[in-house]
């Protein structure tokens, strides 16, 4: 047993030893106060800098696209996505029926997200979503989500430029169209800046910017929006009253080789690709590829007429409207007797192209179509472009080459057929094809002679007439040079029978050239079928509108005069 004394002895000192403790461990803290708000005072600011201040990336809007005259096709607008840090979120446990009601999700989806990827510390909610949206989302208030700004792209117009324009990705990145093809043109780069956020995540403040944002470049296209506008709606009110499959229709300026208009159908609204089908996409107008049939037998003749075998007026027997050759039967759809070649081209004589061709020879027509861009893109820069098909000459049979003469054997796209209908109107120069607004034409290049390519011009001329197969393409004071074309298309085997293309391509006004149009409507199903019929028609609705968009000055002014004095003889007295 311990005396009671020596315990009562030790007391004085423990007290000492715990006072010194405490007196040291003061002096210490007092120290390391002094030492970090006096001394290093920097050391704290920076530590709680590093927890506030963060380096965000800037985002950099998508140039804007424009027609020719500056109106709006594609433009960027701000919007904002939503995201979430499932570490944060899972740690407040909170309910997420509320956050996920004002995402348009289900309770049960948003729980199930923030479980699977709970290791993780980003993860989108909602992309682009619009900003009443993002408003209600934010006043919730819900911890670790978190909102950032980016840029959806919205079209204008619609379905109406929907093929030309294509579309981009969520990311803004070009995927279809002039969207994919001038991609790197459009994009911009995003910046980054330093901020100061607050415990919630919010940017309360913008400290510097690191590297400014670059926003992508304007684009300006060849296009007149007031003409797309209309080709796409005479062409679609083609397609749906005919019951065809679908149609193209492509309009060129002759001197500058812009593209005044691209549309086909069916169509696809760009702002609305929820539940589109992929094939819709597709742009028939520079994509799909079909035998031109007689629209091309201007070209045989122009070849002809180059080869100095044969004038307008000189006679080719079409009797008795068949032609054999190689035990295959070439056929007219009426014995037209003995033609001339204004003839042919006036009735679509194939027996007459034909004979034409044969008489001519394989070499000058091959030469002539390659020279007007057959057998290879028109350059475009179109995604998807087609170069349609066209084999050497040296290859060709003697039934190829009277097949070759009015139009079968051979594969264009649309865009091909008005580029080189292009050429006749301009008086036998090439000039390249633009999508892009054109301020100085390009010279172009040669591809036959002038007096040939008037002569021609002459001819199709006729076609719209009384005796010809285009009188439905007639545009009132305006003088048209155009050509139909009825095709069988091609199936396993040969060419179907009640299958086919119905084509007209045409000049406008033909007295001093500016337009050209090519309509293809695809298996029209509703009793008629010829080209005459179903395309013709479309074009004259179309440059109808075009020539007064325009404001090209008539150039047949007597045949207005004409039908003036008519009315008013008809006129009743009063």
């Amino acid at each position: 047993m311990i005396p009671q004394r020596s315990l009562s002895a030790t007391h004085p000192a423990r007290r000492w030893f715990v006072l010194s403790v405490f007196a040291v461990s003061a002096v210490l803290l007092l120290a390391r106060a002094v030492d970090l708000q006096v001394l290093r005072t920097g050391f704290l600011r920076e530590h709680g800098d590093a927890r506030a201040l963060r380096v965000v990336a800037v985002p950099a809007h998508r140039g804007m696209i424009t027609d020719r005259n500056g109106e709006p096709l594609a433009i960027s607008t701000p919007v904002d996505s939503v995201w979430v840090n499932p570490q944060e979120a899972g740690v407040a446990g909170q309910d997420p029926e509320h956050l996920a009601r004002a995402l348009g999700m289900q309770a049960a989806e948003l729980g199930g997200l923030l479980r699977e990827r709970s290791g993780r510390e980003f993860v989108y909610l909602r992309r682009q979503i619009a900003p009443e949206q993002a408003a209600q989302v934010a006043a919730l208030k819900f911890p670790g989500v978190y909102q950032q700004r980016e840029y959806r792209r919205y079209y204008p117009a619609g379905e109406i430029t929907g093929h030309l324009l294509g579309f981009t990705n969520i990311d803004d990145t070009g995927q279809e169209g002039v969207e994919l093809a001038f991609d790197e043109w459009l994009r911009g780069v995003p910046g980054s800046k330093r901020v100061l956020r607050d415990s919630l995540g919010r940017t309360i403040q913008d400290i510097e910017n690191i590297t400014p944002a670059s926003p992508g470049r304007q684009l300006t296209l060849s296009i007149d929006r007031r003409i797309q506008y209309l080709a796409h709606r005479e062409l679609k009110r083609a397609v749906i009253g005919h019951g065809a499959r679908g149609g193209s229709l492509v309009v060129l300026d002759v001197a500058s080789g812009e593209v005044m208009a691209m549309v086909s159908q069916p169509a696809f609204n760009p702002n609305n690709r929820e539940k589109l089908r992929s094939d819709l996409y597709r742009n028939r107008a520079v994509t799909d590829l079909f035998e031109p049939g007689s629209t091309v037998k201007p070209f045989t003749i122009a070849a002809a007429l180059e080869s100095g075998l044969f004038r307008p007026d000189t006679p080719v027997d079409a009797r008795p409207g068949r032609l054999r050759i190689g035990g295959h039967t070439i056929s007219d759809l009426h014995d037209y007797g003995l033609l001339d070649v204004t003839g042919v081209i006036r009735k679509s004589s194939n027996v007459g192209a034909s004979k034409i061709a044969l008489a001519v020879g394989p070499q000058p027509i091959f030469d002539l179509y390659t020279a007007l861009g057959f057998g290879r893109g028109t350059g475009s820069g179109f995604p998807g472009e087609g170069s349609g098909q066209l084999q050497n000459y040296r290859n060709w049979s003697e039934l190829e080459l009277a097949t070759i003469g009015f139009g079968y054997g051979l594969s264009a796209t649309t865009l091909q057929l008005a580029h080189a209908y292009a050429v006749l109107g301009s008086g036998g120069v090439v000039r390249p094809v633009s999508l892009l607004k054109v301020e100085t034409p390009a010279p172009g290049s040669s591809a036959m002679d002038p007096d040939v390519a008037r002569a021609v011009l002459a001819m199709l001329e006729t076609v719209i007439s009384a005796e010809g197969t285009g009188l439905r393409a007639r545009v009132d004071g305006y003088r048209v040079a155009g050509k139909t074309g009825t095709v069988h298309k091609s199936e396993a085997g040969g060419y179907a029978e009640n299958r086919y293309l119905s084509l007209f391509a045409g000049i406008v006004p033909a007295g001093a050239p500016r337009l050209v149009a090519v309509v293809v409507i695809d298996e029209p199903n509703e009793g008629v079928h010829f080209g005459g019929q179903v395309a013709a028609p479309v074009f004259a609705a179309v440059m109808r509108g075009a020539v007064r968009i325009l404001d090209i000055p008539p150039d047949d002014t007597p045949a207005l005069e004409n039908r003036a004095i008519l009315a008013g003889a008809a006129a009743p007295v009063l």
